[in-house]
C-alpha cells in the first residue's frame, strides 16, 4: 500500500484500505475539508452521485468526498441526524445506505470488507447514541468548519455541538456570529 504521508490519523485509516485506486487525490486533500480538531477514524472508497470517491468517517461525521479535476463535491453526514444504516453486500462489493433526517443516501460499489466493517461501527454508535470518539472540549474541538461548507450544515453543526455540550454558550454564539459574517 502506497504511504501518503498527509497525517497521522489520515495515513493509519488509508492504511487499512484493500484499495486506494482512484481515491489517491481524494486522501492527500482530505484535510482541506476536515475541520479543525476533526480526525479521520477510517476511510472506505465507493460512489455517489454519480461520481467515485472516498468515504471518511471522523469523530464528527460521515464524509462523502470527491476532488475531480473540473469539480469538487463534499457532502457531510453529522452523526446526530443519522437514524439509520444499511449495508447490503454482494460477492465483492456492495451499498452502504444512511438513512438522515428523511433523507436517503445510497454509497454503492463499496468494497465489501471496508462497507461491513463501517456500516458496523456507524451502527454501534447509533445504538449507544453517541458520537465516534467525541471531540475534546474548548477551543480545538469546537472551530468552525473549513469554508466552502455551506451555511446551514455549519450552523447545525454547531447546534449539534452545543447540544452536547461541547461549546459553551459564549462559544457559541462567537462561532454563530462568525458563520453568519461569512455570508
Amino acid at each position: 500500500m502506497a504511504a501518503f504521508n498527509v497525517r497521522p490519523d489520515i495515513d493509519a485509516a488509508a492504511a487499512k484500505l484493500s484499495s486506494t485506486l482512484g481515491s489517491k487525490r481524494e486522501i492527500q486533500r482530505l484535510p482541506e475539508v476536515l475541520w479543525e480538531g476533526e480526525t479521520v477514524e477510517m476511510l472506505a472508497t465507493g460512489q455517489y452521485g454519480g461520481g467515485a470517491g472516498l468515504i471518511a468517517m471522523t469523530n464528527l461525521r460521515l464524509i462523502f468526498y470527491k476532488n475531480g479535476i473540473m469539480q469538487q463535491k463534499v457532502e457531510d453526514f453529522p452523526y446526530g441526524k443519522i437514524s439509520s444504516v444499511q449495508w447490503q453486500g454482494g460477492i465483492i462489493m456492495g451499498t452502504l445506505t444512511v438513512y438522515t433526517s428523511g433523507n436517503r443516501a445510497d454509497i454503492k460499489n463499496m468494497p465489501k470488507d471496508q462497507g461491513k466493517v463501517l456500516a458496523d461501527e456507524l451502527r454501534r454508535h447509533i445504538a449507544q447514541g453517541t458520537t465516534p470518539g467525541a471531540p475534546p472540549a474548548g477551543p480545538t474541538g469546537a472551530s468552525a468548519p473549513a469554508p466552502g461548507q455551506d451555511i446551514a450544515s455549519r450552523l447545525a453543526t454547531l447546534d449539534q455541538l452545543r447540544g452536547q455540550g461541547l461549546v459553551s454558550d459564549e462559544e457559541y454564539a462567537q462561532r454563530r456570529t462568525q458563520i453568519l459574517d461569512s455570508l
